[in-house]
Formats: structure tokens, C-alpha cells, sequence
């Protein structure tokens, strides 16, 4: 995001991000059990209440999912690795992704205004939720992981031009 002219602010992981001013929400990777994050979930509901965009990757990705009303689960044996094949739902086009994470989210959950934007090839999991109507979108790999090397760079592209539009 810096490289394409992003400010930026980090935020701690129970920060209230209604308490800094901000035109998009980054949500970042994490260890562990997402529900653990009960107070980022909390924070993530209310932001999910405003049209602020919001953009996850990785444990950012289960934790918009469980804000939504969605749920998560342990996988046996978790997604580890840059070889994981990440396939577009719209396009049917497959990346070769980066991951490190051992929960997803259980696609059943999601309310009926998200749908599944990206799946794992190998085993049919969530890689990547989005919004049917607001600019709220996350993905379970790593965008700025150098796998293909660039091949998912665009989500940044597509997020940075949500909040340009939100901004109008």
C-alpha cells in the first residue's frame, strides 16, 4: 500500500478504528484462533456498520467473516506455504498464493449479502469473502507475498480504488 502512495497508520489489534480518522481499513495477518480476537470483532462490527472500505488478508479474512455473523474452523491440518492455488469464483482464474494459517471460514455462515470470492483448489475452503453491495472484500493468502511474483498485487490496486470512490 505505501509503494502505491498509501498513508498509513498501524493500529494495535484492539484498537477502535472509529477512534482515528481513516478512509480504509486494513485488517492484517495474525496467529491463532480467530474468536480469541473477540474485542477486534467487536470493533469490526461497528466499522462494518459504516461504508468505510475494508480490506483483509489472512486472519483479517476470518475475522471480517466472524463481524459479518459468519463462523470459522480448524482445519486439520492448515494451509502452509507458497503453493497454495487460490481460485477467482467470478473468473475461475487460479493464483498461486502464499499462506500461513491453520482456521477458515465456513462458507455455510456467511449472511446471504456476502458471498465466497476466492476458494482453495486443493481442498474447496474460503480463501477470500466479499460484500454483494458494500466495499467490504478479505482474502485468506497473502497479496503482497512474491509467489507469482505479483499475480494478486491488484487486490491492492481494486482496494485503494474502493476508497478513492468512498472519498467522492
Amino acid at each position: 500500500l505505501a509503494r502505491r502512495g498509501a498513508e498509513l497508520t498501524v493500529l494495535p489489534w484492539d484498537a477502535d478504528p472509529a477512534e482515528v480518522p481513516h478512509d480504509g481499513l486494513v485488517l492484517s495477518n495474525g496467529p491463532g484462533d480467530p474468536t480469541m480476537a473477540a474485542r477486534t470483532i467487536e470493533h469490526l462490527r461497528g466499522a462494518l456498520r459504516r461504508d468505510t472500505p475494508i480490506f483483509g488478508i489472512c486472519m483479517g479474512n476470518q475475522l471480517l467473516a466472524l463481524a459479518a455473523g459468519g463462523s470459522t474452523f480448524r482445519l486439520r491440518y492448515g494451509h502452509r506455504g507458497q503453493n497454495q492455488p487460490a481460485i477467482e469464483s467470478a473468473t475461475q482464474r487460479c493464483h498461486i498464493t502464499s499462506q500461513n494459517h491453520g482456521y477458515a471460514v465456513d462458507a455455510r455462515t456467511l449472511p446471504d449479502d456476502w458471498e465466497v470470492w476466492f476458494l482453495n483448489a486443493n481442498d474447496g475452503t474460503v480463501e477470500g469473502i466479499k460484500h454483494r453491495t458494500k466495499p467490504f472484500s478479505a482474502v485468506q493468502f497473502h497479496p503482497e507475498a512474491a509467489c507469482g511474483p505479483v499475480d494478486t498485487g491488484y487486490l491492492f490496486d481494486r482496494f485503494l480504488d474502493q476508497v478513492k470512490e468512498a472519498r467522492r
